[in-house]
């Protein structure tokens, strides 16, 4: 048989597969999500994230230095808020003492090199779980900007070298940049959860940070996952009012999303391989019904296949150990 062009010759072995593949993953492409509690020597690990923890900030100095040796070059940071703290307005989210404060301050004396970027919503300080304040049962947009400009701020004095607003709010990015302007952070980044759609899958990083809504559901902010004009929409308005970085979020579920935004912008394109992702992988790996390794290498390639130039995930170092094998 006579054939003019034999794809499989490309396909012929390792050394030749490697010469040819598209999509390369690299440590510089992971961030890699840290939860930050407070105390001393405390490691609890998340029941629904297996070998996933949350630390103390001395446990969490240890993982950041292990996580730059190994190549990952960026970490994004969550605290969990002690209840005693929370109210409707969510002042301890701009404590210059705080405890995201202190951690982003020690993470940058013990890792100058490391990029830290900082949660920004109103979440894990509000008594009500929501990212924003309340007001007669609805999350009031104006008053909710106001305080995300605040802990922006304090974020960025502490030494952040970005802030990643995921609260959804309208006019947030642009109300942050002229704040850190004002105050001349003209150095700050700022990584806007620029599509951030309501779904299932973020209930075990709910259970990491007891973050889940007191009551309703987070659907008036965060987007309606039918929807996929509205996700470009977001992203190309976070870029004009400042946004150095835009992000979709949930992952896999988005990856035709992911594409889409990729091709509208002219910034780095982030995507967020979320807590129920995470948990899908180890919970069918524990059943004996998926390679774990193989699952989170085909996983985190599709990410960057579609588009992504960042992707945050739990499984950064896990998937650096990997590609080190490999």
């Amino acid at each position: 048989m006579y054939l003019q062009r034999r794809n499989r010759i490309l396909r012929a072995t390792p050394a030749i597969r490697s010469l040819v593949a598209e999509t390369i993953l690299t440590p510089s492409d992971f961030i890699a999500p840290l939860f930050i509690d407070e105390g001393e020597n405390i490691q609890f690990e998340i029941p629904s994230m297996p070998n996933y923890y949350r630390r103390s900030l001395d446990g969490t100095i240890k993982e950041v230095k292990e996580l730059w040796a190994l190549g990952i070059k960026c970490v994004l940071l969550f605290i969990k808020a002690p209840d005693e703290l929370k109210d409707n307005t969510g002042k301890e989210a701009w404590n210059p003492a705080g405890l995201m404060q202190r951690s982003i301050s020690a993470i940058k004396d013990a890792v100058p090199g490391m990029v830290v970027m900082t949660d920004v919503a109103l979440d894990p300080y509000s008594s009500y779980g929501h990212d924003g304040i309340v007001a007669d049962g609805e999350i009031v947009n104006d008053p909710t900007v106001e305080a995300l400009v605040k802990m922006s701020l304090s974020h960025a004095k502490a030494g952040a070298d970005f802030v990643a607003p995921s609260d959804m709010m309208d006019g947030r990015i642009g109300a942050i940049r002229e704040g850190l302007e004002q105050q001349g952070f003209t150095k700050t980044g700022i990584m806007a959860y620029s599509a951030k759609y309501a779904s299932c899958f973020y209930g075990p990083f709910r259970d990491a940070l007891d973050s889940a809504p007191g009551f309703g559901d987070k659907k008036t902010y965060q987007m309606d996952f039918g929807n996929r004009i509205e996700a470009v929409k977001e992203a190309l308005m976070d870029v004009e009012e400042g946004a150095d970085i835009v992000m979709v979020k949930p992952g896999l579920p988005y990856l035709d999303i992911l594409r889409e935004v990729k091709d509208a912008v002219d910034v780095p394109v982030s995507v967020y391989n979320i807590s129920g992702e995470y948990a899908m992988i180890k919970a069918a790996a524990k059943m004996g019904w998926i390679n774990e390794d193989k699952a989170i290498i085909e996983t985190l390639t599709s990410f960057k296949r579609a588009g992504a130039d960042l992707i945050a995930t739990y499984f950064a170092k896990d998937a650096v150990r990997l590609l080190q094998k490999a």
